[in-house]
């Protein structure tokens, strides 16, 4: 029987959000692991100089990207760099705000070595019709640089957004993180991570604070040194999965480093709250990674809500998902 479990969070003090979403993983990517598992095979004023081109819903993106009337999108800010590459996120945001706006930053996701940021942030964009912005960030793949260069650059973008909030009319106080698969996996990191000194990376201010106040976790892996345990479709320790391409090497092999890249690895009382959300038929992403998050942070003593979605495998994302997010969202940030 599916159970939902929801616990009471503690009280937020400060007046308005900011969320950090993440997108998924993704089955198709999970999926294209081969049999032989080879590890070959501006808020305020958008359109000023200093930031790009505001677009609004009557000038739409393309059509997966089709805005919600009264939201407009700023593409292509550019938040960091590491080494030659130049890092990116775009910034949607209701077109009319009297107050600095709550924040979506939106991770993609796609096996931490495919995807790109503007595609996985469709599901979300309903937010920005609430009265969130929503960023939607790049990172560097597994491909270009192996772990912990992921969660480096999402540190390096929550703290771009505190630097800039005036700048963008965003609230710095509290932030949230979530995301979906891969992406649900750098959302729980960051929301466990925070004050792990290993896990900052040198990019932007360092005075910045990278923590975050919320985390929205959609079947993301938890405990790389335990994914390889339940039934999957993924033959998870091998050195071509996409949890060993991001490590740099077989999980078993290379247990410190697998430890080091898993969320609950860093559970404290200190941990923020989280909605955990994953189908009890995960054959990708094994459902048993949130049963084993979810029990960590109520063994810390961290507000932890975890919904079973009965008969649901990998990759769920559509609108009868929403309503959890946004009522969480609401309820540990906005309401305060």
């Amino acid at each position: 029987m599916a159970l939902k479990l929801r616990i009471n969070h503690p009280h937020m003090k400060s007046s308005l959000p900011i969320v950090l979403l993440a997108a998924g993983l993704g089955a198709s990517a999970l999926l294209a692991q081969t049999a032989s598992n080879n590890p070959q095979s501006a808020i305020r004023n958008p359109q000023s100089a200093s930031a790009p081109q505001a677009q609004s819903a009557s000038n739409q993106p393309p059509s997966r990207l089709r805005l919600p009337p009264g939201v407009a999108v700023a593409r292509n800010l550019e938040y960091g760099r590491a080494g030659a590459k130049t890092l990116h996120l775009d910034l949607y945001y209701p077109e009319k705000s009297e107050k600095p706006l709550p924040l979506l930053v939106w991770i993609h996701g796609g096996a931490w070595r495919t995807g790109a940021k503007d595609g996985d942030v469709v599901p979300m964009l309903p937010l920005a019709a609430d009265g969130y912005a929503i960023a939607s960030v790049e990172y560097r793949l597994s491909q270009e640089a192996v772990f912990p260069a992921q969660i480096h650059d999402c540190k390096a973008a929550v703290r771009w957004l505190r630097a800039n909030a005036s700048k963008y009319n965003l609230d710095p106080a509290r932030f949230a993180a979530g995301g979906a698969s891969a992406g649900g996996h750098l959302a729980a990191l960051l929301g466990t991570s925070g004050g792990v000194a290993a896990l900052e990376g040198d990019v932007n201010d360092l005075k910045q604070s990278s923590r975050v106040q919320a985390v929205v976790d959609w079947y993301g892996p938890a405990d790389l040194l335990q994914i390889g345990i339940p039934p999957s479709d993924i033959k998870h320790n091998d050195p071509g999965s996409p949890e060993s391409q991001l490590i740099g090497g077989a999980l078993l092999e290379h247990k410190d480093k697998a430890s080091q890249a898993s969320p609950i690895t860093y559970v404290s009382k200190e941990t923020p709250p989280f909605l955990i959300m994953h189908g009890d038929a995960d054959r990708s992403v094994p459902f048993n990674q949130s049963e084993l998050l979810h029990a960590a942070l109520q063994k810390a003593g961290v507000d932890s809500t975890l919904i079973p979605e009965k008969g649901i495998g990998h990759g769920f994302s559509g609108a009868q998902y929403l309503p959890p997010v946004r009522e969480f969202l609401n309820r540990c940030l906005k309401s305060k």
